[in-house]
């Protein structure tokens, strides 16, 4: 299918009223974290009903796609990549990484950062420096830190937690809820894989976090025991 034919299949899978409904729940208003994106009211599985037709894309298209105004279009540019990147050889491999990084200022929601950036990022660096995800925590753009923070999902994945608590002591202070919500959420995925780590992490550091960020990551705790977080008394 060509890009143009894609672009039909997402004009032909609209729905303005699920559209608009989007653009409330993805805070595209004044001032909101995703002020003026829009959407064309696809499903998710719309969305990746289109990926599988279009797998096959180059990086010159994708590259199109990816800077449309359109909110699914960047979606299915990312998800493609993905689709690619688990597929592709070193050389591909690396040549995506590179072209996630170029058109990072493109990625800029949070469903685009967690359906991507652990399967392109975070895979890509698992066995490589992450000094890009430190730098990427202490980033003035909002996106780059979930970035840098959802990246480690892949790392906790496979059995590697210390860099999400790396990455997570550099975004303890920060004032977005968004990443108040993410940190939680890596936390908790790290305490699924070793309980008494995420403690030992929260130890110091809970009575400081945001309240948001704490329960995310106490989330799975036993009842009495999330009280006593919560209470400062743990």
């Amino acid at each position: 299918m060509s890009l143009q034919e894609l672009k039909k299949s997402v004009r032909n899978f609209a729905n303005k009223e699920k559209g608009i409904f989007l653009q409330r729940y993805f805070k595209t208003g004044p001032g909101e974290y995703a002020e003026g994106d829009i959407f064309a009211g696809l499903t998710v599985p719309q969305s990746r009903k289109i990926v599988k037709a279009n797998s096959d894309l180059s990086l010159e298209e994708l590259q199109e796609l990816i800077k449309s105004k359109i909110h699914e279009e960047r979606l299915i540019a990312l998800l493609i990549l993905v689709e690619q990147y688990s597929k592709g050889d070193e050389k591909e491999r690396n040549k995506i990484f590179k072209f996630y990084l170029k058109n990072i200022n493109h990625i800029n929601n949070w469903d685009l950062v967690d359906l991507s950036a652990p399967k392109i990022i975070g895979r890509h660096l698992i066995d490589k420096d992450k000094k890009l995800l430190l730098d990427f925590a202490e980033s003035g753009n909002l996106w780059k830190r979930r970035i840098a923070i959802l990246s480690s999902f892949y790392f906790i994945r496979n059995g590697f937690i210390d860099h999400t608590f790396f990455i997570a002591d550099k975004l303890l202070s920060d004032k977005e809820d968004l990443i108040h919500k993410a940190v939680g959420w890596m936390l908790r995925e790290t305490g699924k894989r070793d309980i008494k780590a995420e403690k030992e992490f929260l130890k110091s550091r809970y009575k400081k976090m945001p309240r948001t960020m704490l329960r995310y990551a106490i989330e799975k705790f036993p009842e009495e025991e999330r009280k006593k977080y919560l209470l400062g008394l743990a």
